[in-house]
Parts: structure tokens; C-alpha cells; sequence
């Protein structure tokens, strides 16, 4: 049984035609309610807006002079009528429509800041990202905050080497040592950071930025050997990924066309997709995803591509077989299980679903408080069809599990009904999935939910 989101994602895609719109007093009329696609409502409705009523001239006869206030007055109640319902409502949904929301824009950063390591390090690239958003600042950069996130930087590595190395396993302390040196001193090290501020070489100083953000987030996945929470004692029989993993997809046209690299080279016949898998932020949907991908449950699969998503199902082990819904909260240190966020609420994913490539488990056929478990999608991100604040309608429902990375991100937008997955392999993290005992078995089925009937 196909789950949930290819309907809602296929019914999204297409924009709905707009209600007709209600006559008002006097012939006028009001603009129709603005509807958004959605993958998990399929449309969703915004706030009406009238049409502007222009003043009679003096010269029209008394009665259609009259007739012209009275529109006035019933159009500015009408006015104030919904001026009251958006301010009742705005700060439940202000977080919709914020430009200034902090929601990562890449996988690249999201990944980065969903790994659990010590405060020294992650106050450290916090100052690192900042300059990051300074960069973006158009005409007259703030050379001098850059300048004081990188000293800061700099004086909080130097002040906390000893925890910031103590915390790793004693096998990985020299590549530590030696990636803590290059932080400092080597070529895309702070050091350099402070001379292209200074020299105000915004082109060098964004590509140095990137490589020691790049060996930030090396140091840290040192620290993170493993899961820092516990996982309820429900779900200690699934198959769990305890740190991340890496994936690769390799796709090839259904009508023997060909994929056609962005960046320029031959067309070939068939692309490679990496995805980056995070069992930090999702060990269960991670570590089911992992454990199909080596049983090869993926391999021949036929792809179906809608306006927001490339979608994959494997019919493998779906009787009694169910996955929750598994989102870990922004600020939290262990995730929800079968609870999605309240955006509105000003909840957010630490893992969000507002970047193109992003990578989720379908809902379950049953309930969308579980996750199909074999059923997942590329999410084609587009701001357009999200509110203000860049985030999707459907954020914090859906159990994100990782990202496409730059190797192969460009080919989802080619990416067409009929496709293929020739293969699918866990190339990285293979020493970080815990099987269950009986490992060929798939995960329980969960006891607050009926197995599906064939």
C-alpha cells in the first residue's frame, strides 16, 4: 500500500484554482483566499484582502454619493475586522512569516549544528557563523565584529584545549591534536581568517571561513563517539544509526536520456546522490534507513517525481513493521517521539525540512504520528511555496534523517517519474548501526499501533 505522501505531495504540487469570489455590499468584491501547496494538507489558506475602493467624484448624484460613504464606512469595519483577527493571531504565527527566523538554509549547516559536542566548540562556530552572516551584509562590511568573533574564537581554543581535546577516545587524540593546530595555525586556520579581514578580502575570507568551519565540525564529530541521551526503553529493540553515515544513490534514467552536471562535463547516463544520514538528531529512522540500504531493499527502485519531492518506496517488510515519528527539538537534547512540533508555537527542527535536499521518512498509511518504514523522499525545497520566514508549511511533521550533499544535489531537479535507483550503499558509518538481535528481522512493530491488514 503506497503511504500518505504521494498523494499529498502529488495533490500539492499543482496549485489550486482560486475560490470565486463573494460579492459584497454594493457589487463589490473581495479577493479570493490564498491557497499554498502543502505535502501534509495539500492546500493551505491565508488571509483575505479587499479590493480598494475608490471615492465618488462630487459631481455624481446625491444617493450614489451616499451609496459611495456607506461602502467607505463598511469597508474600513471590514478593515479593522481582520486588522484584529492577524494581531489576535500574529504571535502564534508570526514564526511562519518572520524574515529573521534562524532556520539553517543548507544541509551543510544543519548537519554541523546538529552535532552534540562540548559548549568551547560550539560557541566557537557560532562565532564562525557569524561572520558567515556578516559576510552577506551588501556595501560596508563589519570588518571590526569579524575581526572580534575571530579573536574570540581564538582565545576560547587556546583557553580550552585541554577539554576540548580530553573529551575525545584516546584513539583519535593525535588526528584531533593535529586538526586543533590546523584551526589555529594552518592555511584556512583563524589566523588566516584575521589577515583577510583585515587586508578586507571578502572573496578569500569566505573560502578560509568554509574550510574552518569544515574542521570545526571535524573536531566535534570526534567528541561525538556515540548517542549522549538514552533511548526509551520502547523502541532499545530497533535498529538505531549512533552517529552518522553516508550514503550513496546511484540513479540512471528510465527513457535512456541522460543527466546533464551543472557545473558542466559530459551527460551521462547515470548520476551519484550522497546523502549524509544523522543519527544524532534521528537514531531510529537513521538506523532503519541504514539497515534497508544494506539489505539492499532500495536497489531497482522506481523513482516518482512531483514539484517538491523525488519519491522512493521499497515494498520490502511492510506487514507489522512501523517506525514513530522522530523529530528532535531545536535546544533539546533527545528527540520526540511521535509528537511533531508546533511551529506556530515557535518550535523548530534541529534538523529542518526548509532546505532543498533535505531527506524524510513518508507518514505511515495508519497514522501520522509513525513514519512509513520504507518509504522516503527528497524534499525540493522552494521558498515560494513557504511563508515569509523561508519555512515549509510542513516543517516539524515529517522525520528528516539527513541531507543531500554537493555530490549529486544538482541532479534532483532532473530527476523524473520512472527513474531508477540502480543501487543503494552505506559507504560510511556502517560501524555506527546497532542491529537488533535478530538482524535480518525488521523493527517491532510498536504496541500503541495495529499492524496495517494486507
Amino acid at each position: 500500500m503506497a503511504s500518505r505522501v504521494v498523494t499529498t505531495v502529488l495533490a500539492g504540487a499543482l496549485p489550486a484554482p482560486p475560490r470565486a469570489p463573494a460579492a459584497a455590499a454594493g457589487g463589490r468584491k473581495f479577493a479570493a483566499w490564498t491557497r499554498r501547496p502543502s505535502l501534509h494538507h495539500g492546500i493551505r489558506c491565508g488571509v483575505a484582502r479587499a479590493w480598494r475602493i475608490r471615492p465618488h467624484h462630487p459631481s455624481l448624484p446625491p444617493s450614489t454619493a451616499e451609496d459611495g460613504v456607506l461602502e467607505l464606512l463598511k469597508s474600513a469595519v471590514a478593515a479593522l475586522a481582520i486588522i484584529a483577527q492577524i494581531s489576535v493571531a500574529l504571535p502564534a504565527n508570526a514564526i511562519l512569516y518572520s524574515p529573521d527566523t534562524n532556520v539553517p538554509r543548507t544541509g551543510e549547516l544543519a548537519l554541523r549544528r546538529a552535532i552534540p559536542a562540548n559548549p568551547s566548540m560550539k560557541t566557537i562556530q557560532e562565532s564562525l557563523e557569524d561572520i558567515s552572516y556578516l559576510l552577506r551584509i551588501p556595501q560596508r562590511k563589519p570588518y571590526g565584529s569579524m575581526e572580534g568573533d575571530v579573536k574570540k574564537a581564538m582565545k576560547i581554543a587556546v583557553d580550552n584545549k585541554e577539554a576540548m581535546l580530553g573529551s575525545m577516545p584516546a584513539e583519535l587524540k593525535e588526528k584531533g591534536s593535529e586538526l586543533y593546530t590546523s584551526l589555529l595555525e594552518g592555511k584556512g586556520g583563524l589566523e588566516t581568517l584575521l589577515k583577510y579581514i583585515k587586508d578586507k578580502d571578502n572573496d578569500r575570507l569566505s573560502v578560509m571561513l568554509a574550510s574552518s568551519l569544515d574542521t570545526i565540525a571535524e573536531l566535534e564529530l570526534l567528541q561525538a563517539p556515540g548517542l549522549s541521551f538514552l533511548l526509551p526503553k520502547q523502541y532499545l529493540d530497533y535498529p538505531r544509526l549512533t552517529g552518522r553515515g553516508v550514503v550513496e544513490f546511484t540513479v540512471e534514467k528510465g527513457d535512456g536520456s541522460t543527466f546533464v552536471p551543472t557545473a558542466g562535463g559530459e551527460p551521462k547516463s547515470v548520476a551519484t546522490i550522497q546523502v549524509v544520514v544523522d543519527g544524532y538528531s534521528a537514531p531510529l529512522t537513521a538506523g532503519n534507513f541504514a539497515k534497508l540500504v544494506l539489505e539492499g531493499a532500495y536497489d531497482g527502485v522506481t523513482l516518482k517525481s512531483a514539484n517538491q519531492a523525488v519519491i522512493a518506496d521499497s515494498e520490502s517488510g511492510k506487514k507489522g513493521y512501523t517506525i514513530p515519528l522522530e523529530v528532535m527539538p531545536a535546544g533539546q537534547f533527545e528527540p520526540l517521539y511521535r509528537s511533531p512540533l508546533s511551529i506556530q508555537d515557535g518550535e523548530l527542527p534541529v534538523l529542518p525540512m526548509s532546505v532543498y535536499g533535505s531527506v524524510a521518512m513518508a507518514h505511515s498509511v495508519d497514522s501520522d504520528e509513525y513514519s512509513s518504514p520504507t518509504q522516503f523522499f527528497f524534499y525540493l525545497y522552494d521558498k515560494r511555496n513557504s511563508g515569509l520566514g523561508g519555512i515549509s508549511f510542513d516543517e516539524g511533521q515529517f522525520s528528516v534523517f539527513g541531507y543531500a550533499t554537493t555530490a549529486g544535489r544538482d541532479v534532483l531537479s532532473q530527476i523524473k517519474t520512472g527513474d531508477k535507483i540502480r543501487s543503494a550503499k552505506l559507504v560510511q558509518g556502517g560501524e555506527r548501526l546497532v542491529l537488533p538481535e535478530a538482524a535480518s528481522a525488521p523493527a517491532p512493530a510498536d504496541p500503541a499501533i495495529a499492524p496495517a491488514e494486507s
